[in-house]
């Protein structure tokens, strides 16, 4: 899988960004040092100045790539459901059996991240980690009625129809299939910054994943349906 995610390449919005910023090296250094600085500083601390200066650029050159920092926001978390896509894709394209299926699924979405070496300017750990610290300040907007319409969370939508629907492939009868879906990828967000910031808060730690608490969520949420049904 790894040679062929090499080939791939994940398809953002156009109306995102400015110019690609994977269509040249300076765009990727923007992309990988901005990363690595939202990692270390936060991102409300976090400005196209600082990033110039860290790569040796002008402040004006990463404008022309993005129009501000919040459309590179959107333009990281993006990528990463663009890329998790790929993997839970690849992992449950071949599972026939409903129900492995759909446990593959949440394994691969909530699982903790492992570097994948087929994009060198990515570290898909630290990103993984700006996901859950920082995603929802990327909709949590005034403008997130206008950006929904011109398509900027579509890959995010994507991947919840996807688990949507796996989960009605498991449990045809149950009433609240895209909610559940949602839940699955927001929950295990917000465990995973639970088990990292308030852990009195969750009963979620290195041996009770986040992955198994949803997981044990999700399946007996569906067989209290399929009981009562």
């Amino acid at each position: 899988m790894e040679r062929l995610l090499q080939t791939i390449k994940i398809a953002i919005n156009e109306k995102i960004y400015l110019k690609d910023p994977e269509s040249s090296d300076l765009g990727k250094r923007i992309v990988e040092h901005s990363i690595l600085m939202i990692d270390e500083i936060g991102f409300e601390s976090f400005t196209f100045k600082k990033l110039g200066s860290k790569i040796g650029s002008n402040e004006s050159s990463i404008y022309r790539y993005f129009e501000n920092k919040h459309k590179l926001l959107v333009y990281l978390t993006s990528w990463y459901w663009g890329w998790l896509e790929y993997q839970l894709v690849f992992a449950t394209n071949s599972i026939s059996d409903p129900i492995e299926k759909l446990s593959r699924a949440i394994d691969i979405v909530t699982r903790t991240i492992q570097e994948d070496n087929a994009y060198s300017h990515i570290n898909e750990v630290l990103l993984n980690k700006i996901v859950i610290n920082e995603s929802s300040k990327s909709f949590l907007t005034k403008e997130v009625d206008q950006e929904n319409k011109d398509g900027y969370f579509v890959i995010y939508k994507r991947m919840v129809n996807r688990l949507e629907e796996m989960i009605k492939a498991v449990e045809p009868n149950y009433k609240y299939p895209s909610s559940l879906a949602s839940t699955i990828l927001e929950g295990s967000l917000h465990q995973h910054f639970l088990k990292d910031h308030f852990q009195t808060l969750t009963d979620c730690n290195q041996t009770n994943t986040p992955g198994k608490f949803m997981s044990e969520l999700v399946f007996n949420t569906l067989n209290q349906t399929n009981t009562n049904g």
